[in-house]
């Protein structure tokens, strides 16, 4: 006995020496620290405020109440937000799986068998050599026993990726409006593109109508007419650009929408947006980390992959499980319910991996590069967001700039346009001469607006960047700022 038991145990010992081991796995990712990414210099003549953050309807700051309204019907229709929204559930579903996997799991079942076995395989009280019925009905219990936290991690990991769901449903949500709005941004653009083609159409043609009537007058030349001619055909190109880029800013806006192509043509010609005056706050890249959707998102996802890596490290430990089975059984026409017919069983049972030729330390391997490519995409999207703040918030202000320069020419133009129209009318200077003046008043206000289409969608795109009104809540604010996983057992 002696002998059996020191073998027992020099087998056991042997076994737990020879199993598995997660030895010299470990993640290498590392979470970028946001204070390091100055912002300082670049922001150095930004305007600092608190309350720097867009509003959840930032965009009734732009002031026409048909872009509220075509946002809100994007809101409610967009395909896209459809899509944002069934994945969102999907990982709620699978939050709810992963939690349902933590406890005990009962079932119930029940048969009826006719059978006949023949006496050389049962005696005939057992019901040998002639047809009898079995009849049996039980209940079963299993239960997994999560004894290393593995479960856990598992439904952890699972709330993880239901929490960046819902936070990339809302992100869907952010994006869809700024895209409305720069559409709209676009087709107000087009517009006044179409406005100053319209009056350099006129101002063509009535200067080919003058140059034709000095060619016949001895005045001018074939040369002169021929050139006239060529600025007419221009216009009427850019006459009809204008008005092809109205017809896709509205297809666009239809697209966004959710709806077909006749939707953009109910659209109205937009109200002068004029851009609010932004700011940004004094700690921008601390402060993103609460304010940007994909953020908060990727933050989440890096939390998860954390979780799973925990849940590939138990599988290295022993697992224990209970199971239970109670119930009763009769051959032929003993009645079921009847005392002795009733069974039950009732166990623990004990695994350990000791040799899987490597797929558990390859699986803890792959959470591990899991991981990392978590906190590499956050990372990323960290840098990224704080540069197009900055990259943004510049673009606004040299916008700013050239509106104001830009002012200055077309109100120079204007002037010399006014004085060409008093030479004429006072008999000194041509109305063809007054004409080529206003030509260059028109080439004035089509870049102005240009630098104003620009500076409205600068504005547009720096509200994305400041993360469109975003507000975390609950436990998306808590892991917005954490800095780093809990990922270790």
């Amino acid at each position: 006995m002696r002998l059996q038991i020191l073998a027992a145990a020099t087998g056991l010992s042997l076994a737990l020496a020879g199993c598995v081991s997660s030895g010299g796995l470990h993640p290498e990712g590392t979470l970028t620290d946001a204070s390091t990414l100055k912002s300082d210099r670049s922001l150095s003549g930004a305007t600092l405020s608190p309350a720097a953050w867009p509003a959840n309807d930032w965009w009734t700051g732009l002031g026409d109440p048909q872009l509220s309204a075509l946002i809100g019907e994007a809101l409610k229709d967009n395909p896209t937000l459809a899509v944002a929204d069934a994945r969102a559930r999907q990982a709620q579903a699978e939050a709810g799986a992963a939690d349902a996997e933590r406890g005990p799991s009962v079932n119930a079942g029940a048969n009826v068998v006719g059978q006949r076995l023949p006496l050389t395989a049962a005696p005939p009280e057992l019901g040998g050599g002639h047809f009898t019925w079995f009849k049996d009905a039980r209940v079963g219990l299993s239960w997994g026993l999560d004894l290393w936290g593995g479960k856990r991690a598992a439904w952890e990991a699972a709330v993880g990726q239901q929490h960046a769901a819902e936070i990339e449903q809302q992100a869907a949500r952010i994006e869809l409006s700024t895209n409305v709005a720069r559409a709209y941004v676009q087709l107000a653009y087009a517009y006044a593109q179409q406005d100053v083609a319209k009056a350099e159409h006129d101002r063509a043609t009535t200067a080919r109508q003058l140059t034709q009537q000095r060619v016949a007058a001895g005045v001018d030349n074939q040369l002169q007419l021929k050139q006239s001619e060529t600025e007419v055909a221009n216009a009427d190109q850019r006459l009809a650009a204008a008005s092809r880029a109205i017809d896709a800013a509205r297809s666009s806006l239809s697209v966004l929408l959710g709806k077909g192509p006749d939707r953009g043509m109910d659209i109205t010609r937009p109200q002068a947006l004029e851009p609010a005056a932004l700011a940004v706050p004094a700690d921008l890249p601390t402060e993103l980390l609460g304010h940007r959707a994909d953020l908060v998102a990727a933050r989440w996802r890096v939390e998860s992959a954390g979780k799973q890596i925990k849940v590939a490290k138990t599988e290295f430990m022993p697992n224990v499980s209970i199971s239970a089975m109670a119930g009763v059984a009769a051959f032929g026409s003993i009645n079921p319910l009847q005392l002795p017919a009733r069974f039950y069983t009732f166990g623990p049972s004990l695994s350990l991996p000791i040799f899987d030729g490597g797929r558990l330390r390859s699986n803890l391997a792959g959470k591990d590069a899991q991981y990392d490519e978590a906190v590499a995409q956050y990372n990323q999207t960290l840098v990224r967001a704080v540069n197009e703040v900055a990259d943004d918030y510049d673009a606004v202000q040299s916008a700013q700039e050239q509106v104001a320069a830009q002012q200055r020419a077309v109100d120079a133009a204007t002037q010399a346009w006014q004085l060409s129209e008093q030479r004429y009318k006072a008999g000194v200077g041509s109305y063809l001469e007054s004409l080529i003046v206003r030509q260059q008043l028109l080439g004035a206000q089509q870049r102005m607006a240009d630098l104003k289409a620009q500076q409205v969608d600068y504005a547009v795109q720096l509200i994305q960047a400041l993360g469109g009104g975003f507000r975390p809540q609950g436990d998306a604010a808590n892991v917005a700022v954490q800095s780093s996983p809990e990922h270790s057992l």
